[in-house]
This record gives C-alpha cells, structure tokens and sequence, in this order.
C-alpha cells in the first residue's frame, strides 16, 4: 500500500519482480496491492503532460532520460508476472490521477490481474490520506472490505 508516491513505489514493486528478486521474495508473496492517489504509474506520459507539475515533482526523481522515467513505469511492467489484486483509489476530481490510474488498470488486467478502479468523491490528495482509517470514511471501507477479502481467498 501507499499514497501519492508511495502508491508508485508499491506499484513499482508489484509488477517489476527485480525489486523482490533481489530481497529473494516471491512475487506471489504479495496477495494483494492498494494503490492511494497515485499520478506515476506511467512516468514517461505524466512528465509529457503538464510541464510545471513536472519540474516541481517528478524532474528530481525522474530525470529526462526517457528510457530511465519507463523504466521506473509501474505501467511498463504490468504484464505478468504481477501481483494478482489490485484497489486503485483515485480522488474523483484528480484528473491526472484518475487517468492514470484507469491506464495502468488497464495494463494490469492485461496481465491477468484482477483490479478495481475506485474514484473517491468529496475528498483531494491530502484529505484521502489523513482521512485514512476514520470511522465512516469513504475510502477506509474501500481499503477494509478489499483487505477482508483478499485475506480470506
């Protein structure tokens, strides 16, 4: 699980098994993935888009070589093998986000994985994280009932 860049690096290492490979884990180990607001999972598009966004955010962690930003694209290593579950929460009003987030499910069903695409309403970016585990919060039932049911396949 993560949020914001976070949920590229939980991504990240749910589809590209070097990351595992090298700590000798399984990807199978991985019964399930949850993915919170995250706008990286296709790094290359996402710096092409919006120019100021990306020398604010993504310049320093990305760089310019493009080879090295689909590299570091959870999207570029969705096919199998990957981890089988996905809940991807994209705060509805993000666009960045959402599509991304729509795109890389894509790909991952592609692969064979199962996901589900939630847009989170009346929320933003930070809202969804602090709000993470709140009584009656929109997005923690998502992640509980998602949770329940992958620990009990």
């Amino acid at each position: 699980s993560g949020h914001s860049a976070g949920a590229h690096l939980a991504a990240l290492v749910a589809t590209d098994p070097t990351y595992l490979s090298a700590a000798a884990v399984p990807m199978d180990a991985i019964k399930g993935v949850i993915l919170l607001d995250g706008a990286g999972y296709d790094v290359v598009a996402q710096m092409a888009g919006d120019r100021g966004l990306s020398e604010r955010i993504y310049d320093k962690a990305f760089g310019s070589d493009t080879q090295r930003q689909a590299e570091l694209s959870p999207v570029k290593h969705a096919g199998a093998p990957n981890s089988s579950e996905w809940l991807i929460l994209a705060v509805a009003s993000r666009t960045d986000s959402t599509a991304q987030s729509q795109v890389f499910a894509t790909a991952l069903r592609n692969g064979g994985a199962k996901v589900v695409v939630v847009p989170v309403p009346d929320s933003n970016h930070a809202m969804l994280n602090r709000n993470l585990g709140a009584p009656n919060d929109f997005a923690t039932t998502q992640v509980d009932a998602f949770i329940s049911r992958v620990l009990t396949r």
